[in-house]
């Protein structure tokens, strides 16, 4: 694919933000959407590209339409209306989302697309903020091979895995499984540290040892010693977790998966919002046993 292609992105949050600046950076013509327009102009300092006001005038004339906003109904801002993002597409071009949200939503998104003969993919990505910013995103996607095949080289220059994960909806299936381990994780590793701390043992040295064994994961290589010391002003937000594991658990209730454990942790995320703890990131749940 040429790097001289089109691109839309609509949504310049702490992921937005970078993963645009990424395509800018490797040669794509990029408008850039956001519903501050102090946003757009602060990514323009930034990188080389154009802002559009509404998502219509970004969405004009473009290959390929990106989304990163915040859930379900944030995308269906941008997306309908007369000054959504459809209604500025033209016919070949692919919408891909981002955003981590329902299932219910891409297959909704993608026949609204199809009416316009235009592609859809759903396509929510790991990695949080670093990721985005270092362009090491995981990024799962949903729809056809024909579709994913032409927006794969572009979502390439922010990620280092891509890959369809099956039809529409695969994507945000995925995702929620990627949500539902990594709340089971932070919990044990927040049990686990603060057992660490009551013991009287070295964090870092505990985490030096067992981070090596079956224990391992990046949530302990990266939040233990954070955890530990109780700092929690960073990462991924508990109120954004609570979004996705509503999602999930709602998800869960149609296919009969069980969940107690996450269903339980999304309470304790709960009683992390009641402390204000809400925009703490979600290796906060060990403050729910350092502090009683």
């Amino acid at each position: 694919m040429s790097t001289t292609q089109k691109i839309a992105f609509l949504g310049l949050g702490v992921m937005g933000f970078p993963m645009a600046g990424h395509l800018a950076s490797k040669g794509y013509d990029v408008v850039v959407y956001n519903r501050s327009e102090s946003k757009s102009e602060e990514w323009l300092k930034q990188h080389k590209g154009t802002s559009a006001s509404t998502p219509r005038e970004a969405s004009q004339e473009c290959d390929i339409v990106f989304a990163c906003v915040g859930n379900d109904d944030d995308v269906r801002s941008v997306v309908y209306g007369d000054n959504g993002a459809l209604a500025g597409m033209e016919s070949q071009a692919v919408f891909v989302d981002h955003t981590t949200a329902s299932a219910n939503l891409a297959h909704e998104l993608a026949e609204a697309a199809k009416e316009k003969n235009i592609g859809f993919i759903d396509a929510p990505v790991s990695g949080g903020q670093a990721g985005a910013e270092n362009g090491v995103l995981t990024v799962m996607c949903g729809g056809n091979e024909t579709t994913f095949t032409k927006v794969q080289p572009v979502i390439d220059s922010y990620a280092r895995a891509v890959t369809l994960m099956g039809d529409v909806g695969a994507g945000q299936l995925t995702k929620m499984v990627n949500q539902i381990c990594i709340a089971g994780l932070l919990q044990g590793l927040s049990e686990g540290m603060n057992f660490a701390l009551n013991a009287g043992l070295d964090p870092e040295t505990v985490v030096d040892v067992i981070s090596k064994g079956a224990a391992g994961s990046w949530q302990m290589e990266n939040r233990a010693l954070t955890m530990a010391d109780d700092k929690f002003d960073f990462g991924f937000a508990v109120n954004w977790m609570r979004k996705d594991l509503k999602i999930v658990l709602e998800e869960a209730q149609r296919n009969k998966a069980r969940l107690p454990a996450t269903a339980l942790i999304d309470q304790f995320y709960a009683q992390v919002q009641e402390r204000g703890g809400g925009r703490w990131d979600t290796s906060s749940l060990i403050h729910l046993l350092m502090h009683k």
